[in-house]
This record gives structure tokens, C-alpha cells and sequence, in this order.
């Protein structure tokens, strides 16, 4: 039986050795940000025709490559590392992570190539992988309290396989159902954890900012992301899906306000939460708006993609990066410029298009850039922190 490394065990690597399949965040959070480094690129090489005929097309390409192969990464690499802390049992290291990582590689490639079969199986098998991996410890530990990501990784492998089953033509629903549902389940894991994470790390990192959380605040701000998901699930339109979203929006507005973000702004490492979670209400504001026909529903998408994601992402990556291998938890000028470039890049997709709209073009140019540079520099910057060992010798 393999041996499965306990937490209260000693580092089994020398301090000069390599640790990147030590803890889940490590090959993750390396693939993600390289990922999200070239995955622009390579979609404006498919969009012009120069990598061939793939399996999957522009655009559905590039949603579904940023949901089930960036975002996915960092929640699976999260949660891994999370759950070892929340059980205190093993979560996938070693080879068993490492076969992971080559799943995930392997999805990621074989959606450029004409295999759509392989594609649709490893695209699916990736979620439901990080779902038994999480289950196995969860269930052991009693952990019920955190049931219920084991249940939303399943549901975006069936998010995923609606994508490729409609692309095969056996579902008799859109593919961008499948990505609509995926947005609505990234956005509940970002509301769950951003309430869980959020007000904690802004009391420690900014003494006296009294970040504080209300229960009618948290009931009514997850309630109306799930009420969402149930929307779009049964294709509701129109008004009643304009009120569920701006009722979810001023839920979250209120949630938002509650963390006291004007206190944090000499804390990069929680400033960067707090301006990215303010993405949240915008894209539901910005749903609303697009259901009345008075922009394009993609502004609202970007917020949440770009804004949300992207911003949560880079905060979290940095933070939780430094904190599980023995560096001090504090933003330095690369770190900051990460956050910089990623919040410039969200701010000219969705509000340049708002003001000018003759200027898409440009603005979805410039943002990929943007974001390019903000997830690349992430990459260059931490490659040697997460394929070496704790700099305090502990394991993980």
C-alpha cells in the first residue's frame, strides 16, 4: 500500500530538493498561471485559422479552456490544499498528484486536436478525479460541512460533458448551457470561500479594520447565486431572471461592505480580495442590464471571468502561495504589479466597451495582454518558490 504522507510526519526532501507534487497548490498553481499566460494567444492562433481544425472551435474554445482548465485548476489545487487542513488527512501528493496534473495537461491538449472523444473523457474525468480524491478525506474526517464541493466538482463535470455532448450533437441543449452553469457554480465556490476567507484575512492582516459577516447578508448573497444556477438551468429570461440577479447583486453589495475594503488599502495582499470580490455585485448589475437588451452579455460574463476570477485568483495564488512554503505573508513590488496588471486588465474589458463601444476590439486586445503579462509574471516569479521545499522544512 503506498505510503501517504501525515501531516505531523518530517519533510522526506532535502531543503535543495523538489517538492512540486508535495501539496496540491504547488503543480496547480504553476499550471494555471502558465496556462492563463499563453491560453489568449493560442486563441487568437485558433481564431485565425493557423493551429487547423481542433476538436473545439473559437469561441466555445476559449470559454471553455478558462473555466474547466484555469479556473478548475486553482479550485482543485485549493482545495486540496485546504482540505488537508480542514481534516487533517492526506489529500493527493507524489505520483497520485502528479497523475492529476497529466490528466488536466492531457484535457487541455486534446481539445486542440480532432480527438473529441478522448477530449470529452479526459475533460470530464478531471473533475470527477479531484471530486474522489476530496471525498475519500472529507467522508473520513466527517468533514459534512464541506459535502457539498464534492458535489459541485461532480456538477461541472456534467457541465463539461453537456459542452462536448452538445459538440457531438447527442444533447438536445446548447453547449453554452453547459458553460452557463459552470459560471453560476465558479461563481457560488468564489462566494463560498471569498465569505469564508475574505473578512479572516483582513482582521489579521489589518488590525482594528473589523471586517465583520451577517448572517442575513451571507444567507441572502449565496441564496441568490444558487437561485441563479436554477435559472439558468430551466433557461429562465427576461425580468424574473433580471430581479433573481439584482437581488443577488445588492445581497453581495451589502456582503462586500460589511469586510470594511476602504480599511485594507495599505495591505496589498487584502486589497486585491476586496477589489476583486467588488467584481461580484458588478456582473450581477451588469446581468440585469443585459437581459434588458441594453448591452452585450459578454461585459457581464468578463466581470465575473476576468474581474472576479481573475482578481480572487492572483490574490489567492500570492497569499496562500507564501503562506505553504515558509515566506512571509507580504505583497512585494512583483506581487503587486500581478495584481495591478490583472485588475487593469478586467477594468479595460468590461468598462472601456461601456463607455466606447465601437472600441471592443481594441479593449478585448489590450485586456489579453494585460492579462498575459499579470499571470506570467506570477509564473516567472514563483516557479522556484513552488517547485522547492518549505523554507521552514515542514512538509506540504
Amino acid at each position: 500500500m503506498t505510503h501517504l504522507l501525515r501531516i505531523d510526519e518530517p519533510p522526506r526532501v532535502a531543503p535543495g530538493g523538489f517538492a512540486l507534487f508535495a501539496l496540491g497548490f504547488r503543480p496547480f498553481y504553476l499550471l494555471a498561471s502558465v496556462f492563463a499566460a499563453l491560453s489568449v494567444p493560442l486563441w487568437a492562433l485558433q481564431f485565425s485559422g493557423l493551429l487547423g481544425q481542433p476538436y473545439l472551435a473559437a469561441p466555445i474554445w476559449h470559454a471553455h479552456e478558462m473555466l474547466f482548465g484555469f479556473t478548475l485548476a486553482v479550485i482543485v489545487g485549493f482545495l486540496f490544499t485546504a482540505g488537508r487542513n480542514w481534516t487533517n488527512l492526506p489529500t493527493p501528493t507524489g505520483w497520485k498528484l502528479a497523475a492529476l496534473a497529466a490528466l488536466w495537461i492531457a484535457a487541455r491538449v486534446l481539445v486542440l486536436t480532432p480527438y473529441a472523444l478522448a477530449a470529452a473523457v479526459a475533460n470530464v474525468a478531471f473533475p470527477l478525479a479531484a471530486a474522489i480524491s476530496l471525498a475519500l478525506p472529507f467522508v473520513k474526517a466527517g468533514s459534512r460541512r464541506n459535502y457539498f464541493f464534492i458535489g459541485l466538482l461532480v456538477l461541472l463535470a456534467l457541465a463539461a460533458g453537456c459542452v462536448h455532448l452538445a459538440q457531438f450533437g447527442v444533447a438536445m441543449v446548447p453547449g453554452w448551457l453547459g458553460i452557463q452553469v459552470a459560471l453560476d457554480v465558479v461563481l457560488f465556490i468564489l462566494a463560498v470561500m471569498g465569505g469564508r476567507v475574505i473578512p479572516m484575512f483582513t482582521n489579521n492582516g489589518v488590525p482594528g479594520a473589523g471586517a465583520s459577516r451577517n448572517v442575513w447578508a451571507e444567507r441572502a448573497a449565496l441564496g441568490g447565486v444558487l437561485a441563479l444556477l436554477a435559472a439558468d438551468v430551466v433557461g429562465l429570461h427576461g425580468w424574473p431572471l433580471a430581479a433573481l440577479a439584482a437581488a443577488a447583486g445588492a445581497a453581495h453589495a451589502w456582503r462586500w461592505a460589511l469586510w470594511r475594503p476602504w480599511r485594507t488599502l495599505r495591505a496589498p495582499l487584502v486589497w486585491v480580495l476586496h477589489l476583486a470580490y467588488l467584481w461580484v455585485p458588478v456582473h450581477l448589475l451588469l446581468r440585469v442590464l443585459a437581459e434588458a437588451g441594453w448591452l452585450m452579455p459578454s461585459l457581464a460574463t468578463h466581470a465575473l471571468t476576468v474581474g472576479a476570477v481573475g482578481g480572487l485568483v492572483i490574490g489567492m495564488m500570492t497569499r496562500t502561495a507564501r503562506g505553504h512554503t515558509g515566506r512571509p505573508l507580504h505583497a512585494d513590488r512583483f506581487e503587486v504589479a500581478c495584481y495591478l496588471l490583472v485588475a487593469a486588465a478586467a477594468a479595460v474589458r468590461v468598462l472601456l466597451p461601456l463607455i466606447a463601444p465601437a472600441q471592443i476590439v481594441h479593449a478585448a486586445l489590450a485586456s489579453a495582454l494585460l492579462w498575459s503579462a499579470g499571470f506570467g509574471l506570477y509564473a516567472v516569479r514563483y516557479w522556484p518558490a513552488l517547485s522547492r521545499p518549505r523554507l521552514d522544512g515542514r512538509p506540504g
